[in-house]
């Protein structure tokens, strides 16, 4: 059996000499951007990130596992990899505590006006401000309800907030007073002081929040996305921004990054803008390597997942139970 390891995550000595006990003859490539140099027809398990956005999957013709050390999906051939009954497994959970956190501290540096009071601290300015707002009683909405929405609303309920969500797959979760499906996201966006994005990238969400949908948004709303960049129609919410049609937005991804230096987002003062790093944790290491040898011990000693993988098992159980209610 044949693994091939990628930079996507540092490795330590230990962490190494854990998989090699796992019996699999374990190659390794630094940089996924490189174009491999090897055969990797016989390669049966790949645990990486952007890999193949820079590798034609089809030459892995023994590949039956592959393990992200990213959340997110739209980095692999998702269809491909479902035609082929790959195995897929991302991240999930490894970093959603910390983006839940970054979320709620989103929140509230707009709510609390925070960078009014570090300008003034800088300038050893002393000026009270009237127009703070309380996060205790506020509507928060959540668009995906997967472990980073769950485990952001957790936080928000335990903050007084009346948690709301919308999800493609919608569920039961006792986190939420109720997940509706996306065909509704307008009505409730109209009830919502808070709206957090942390639905995944596809081709029903690209763009998803357009010019249209932040309409339905109140001008006191806060927006904080913390999901892909693509999702939001970055020209309609600077608009939307410009216009007081928005109290604020934490933006922690962009379509393009690096965010262009001229972009007017950067000047806003109701906009906080982070360098897609809400998800970086001093855990985070220990919590991915669990997963990757959690599943990669799983995969070698035969265990399956129904449905070939992870990710899909879980899209379609959710369906089911969407269908059901």
């Amino acid at each position: 059996m044949k693994i091939l390891l990628t930079g996507a995550y540092k490795y330590t000595e230990g962490q190494l000499s854990r998989l090699k006990a796992l019996g699999a003859d374990f190659l390794y490539v630094e940089d996924e951007r490189e174009e491999l140099s090897f055969d990797v027809s016989a390669v049966d398990a790949v645990v990486c990130n952007g890999l193949f956005l820079y590798n034609d999957i089809k030459k892995f013709k023994n590949l039956k596992f592959i393990q992200l050390t990213s959340a997110g999906l739209d980095r692999v051939p998702a269809e491909y990899i479902k035609s082929k009954n790959i195995s897929l497994f991302n991240a999930r959970g490894v970093y959603s505590v910390p983006m839940a956190e970054f979320a709620v501290l989103g929140t509230l540096l707009i709510y609390k006006k925070s960078f009014f009071f570090r300008e003034n601290q800088k300038n050893h300015v002393w000026q009270k401000n009237r127009e703070l707002f309380e996060l205790c009683g506020k509507t928060v909405l959540t668009v995906g309800c997967g472990s980073v929405g769950s485990e952001c609303a957790r936080r928000y309920k335990a903050l007084g907030c009346r948690v709301l969500g919308v999800d493609l797959y919608p569920t039961e979760n006792e986190l939420y007073e109720k997940i509706y499906p996306l065909s509704v996201l307008p009505s409730i966006l109209s009830v919502s002081d808070a709206v957090i994005l942390t639905l995944p990238l596809t081709d029903e969400t690209r763009g998803l929040f357009d010019g249209e949908m932040l309409s339905h948004m109140k001008n006191t709303a806060v927006l904080i996305n913390i999901s892909r960049g693509a999702v939001v129609d970055e020209d309609a919410l600077t608009a939307a921004l410009s216009e007081k049609k928005l109290y604020g937005a934490v933006l922690d991804v962009f379509e393009s990054e690096p965010l262009s230096q001229d972009s007017p987002l950067w000047d806003m003062e109701n906009v906080v803008i982070t360098p897609h790093n809400s998800f970086v944790s001093e855990k985070n290491s220990e919590r991915l390597f669990s997963v990757i040898y959690g599943n990669l011990s799983g995969f070698l000693k035969g265990d399956k997942a129904e449905g070939g993988s992870y990710w899909f098992r879980r899209k379609t159980e959710r369906r089911i139970i969407s269908e059901a209610t």
